[in-house]
């Protein structure tokens, strides 16, 4: 049994499932789905820092003395359809789905006995968003359905009373955001519990390890449940199962404890921004990026999309989440179930970047650009002539090379049409028998 303490809690195995998913999605949506206007944090953003842009948005085209919870009923999910968001999940070839329970602003997407007038079944869509998505999850899919939770709420007056005490009082988390977290776990039973927000407060503040302590050893999902590192000041990128250690977290190396890259497709919000431009997504070929680094470095991505008020996955975003599914329906094999090399990227050619996979024994060379030359020269693997074999996945034959002997491999590619390359957006090598 594991004890309410960082050193027996950090010492539990990480369920293998995790690392092998690699790929996942993150859905942001609340209340700030609403406004859809500059970020998820526009209550903050709005109220409390009084930022320009929020505050002539809200005199343009709202009342006077409309307030934030004024947007509650306005949040309605009539096109919600947890079939379809299912359904493009599958497509998207990710493992697990992370949907916010509840953010900053205190909404719970659940019916929760704790948050009373403040949640989705008694105010807006008038139904549990998180049974619904579950069940369709695990009625259409393979994917580890998962649940984020934030610690904290910005405006709650337990939380700012116990703020003021300098956290010497512990109201707020023992009236609302424990029993919330043990309300999801009994309740949905996610596979992954992905914490934020800790108010500046510290991990005994938020009896964190006590409620960790219950996960792993009484609660149902004890066998596979993984969580990540925010679980109080200080504990980031220190304790907990995987690392976040920052939103977009891409570090280029090779980490000694697995991590997690979460980031957006939208540049500037996790949530939904009806006033973002098509500049501000990133591209399928910065995604496919992101990806393949990630995992080179050990990494897993989580890759966010912002829902809609009334219930909509954005079309934009769909097409790249069907884009990636696409990429991996052909690369997959070089992504999920890997490890990382002994060399994450090539030192020869830019833009090349390496995962070794266990069972088959072999490297898989993930290469960004497709070389005008037609040659690809790699620096880090080195041939053995007459066993190494060279593979483009995708394509039948096997490739012809050269050794370099320390200067790696020259592989020759074959000449095709764009239509004739197996995907569009990065292209896999496989070299089995080599040094």
């Amino acid at each position: 049994r594991y004890e309410p303490s960082w050193d027996s809690l950090d010492a539990r195995p990480l369920p293998s499932w995790f690392d092998e998913a690699k790929f996942g999605v993150f859905i942001h949506w609340g209340v700030f789905s609403v406004p859809s206007f500059g970020s998820e944090w526009f209550w903050w953003y709005w109220q409390k820092e009084k930022r320009e842009p929020y505050v002539k948005f809200m005199q343009a085209n709202y009342p006077p003395g409309f307030s934030y919870e004024d947007f509650g009923p306005l949040f309605t999910a009539e096109f919600f359809d947890p079939d379809q968001w299912a359904d493009i999940l599958k497509a998207s070839g990710a493992k697990y789905v992370v949907l916010t329970s509840k953010h900053h602003e205190g909404f719970t997407l659940w019916g929760s006995k704790y948050s009373w007038n403040w949640n989705a079944v008694d105010v807006g869509p008038k139904r549990d968003l998180v049974a619904d998505l579950a069940m369709s999850v695990r009625n259409r899919t393979d994917l580890r359905f998962g649940l984020y939770h934030s610690l904290f709420e910005w405006f709650n007056p337990l939380f700012l009373e116990d703020a003021t005490s300098t956290f010497k009082t512990r109201k707020f988390p023992t009236s609302k955001s424990l029993p919330e977290l043990y309300e999801i776990v009994t309740k949905y039973q996610p596979e992954i519990i992905w914490s934020d927000g800790d108010g500046n407060a510290p991990d005994t503040y938020w009896n964190s390890t006590g409620f960790l302590a219950w996960l792993y050893n009484d609660s149902p999902v004890r066998e596979t449940v993984v969580t990540n590192d925010r679980w109080g000041v200080g504990s980031i990128c220190r304790h907990g199962g995987f690392y976040t250690c920052s939103d977009r977290y891409n570090p280029g190396h090779l980490l000694p404890h697995k991590w997690e890259n979460c980031m957006t497709i939208d540049k500037n919000s996790w949530g939904y921004r009806r006033d973002a431009q098509l500049h501000d997504y990133l591209t399928i070929e910065d995604l496919v990026k992101q990806l393949v680094e990630t995992v080179s470095c050990g990494g897993n991505l989580l890759l966010n999309v912002g829902p809609t008020h009334d219930g909509r996955v954005a079309v934009v975003f769909e097409e790249r989440l069907r884009q990636m599914g696409a990429w991996l329906s052909v690369n997959g094999g070089a992504i999920y179930g890997t490890k990382p090399w002994r060399a994450q990227n090539d030192t020869v050619t830019p833009g090349v970047w390496y995962t070794f996979s266990p069972k088959e024994g072999r490297v898989n060379a993930i290469f960004l650009d497709w070389p005008l030359s037609g040659t690809l020269q790699l620096g880090e693997p080195q041939a053995k002539p007459g066993e190494t074999q060279v593979k483009l996945v995708g394509y039948k034959e096997p490739l012809e090379w050269l050794a370099l002997g320390e200067k790696g491999i020259l592989i020759a590619l074959p000449q095709l049409t764009p239509k004739q390359l197996p995907c569009q957006w990065g292209w896999t090598l496989q070299l089995t028998d080599i040094n």
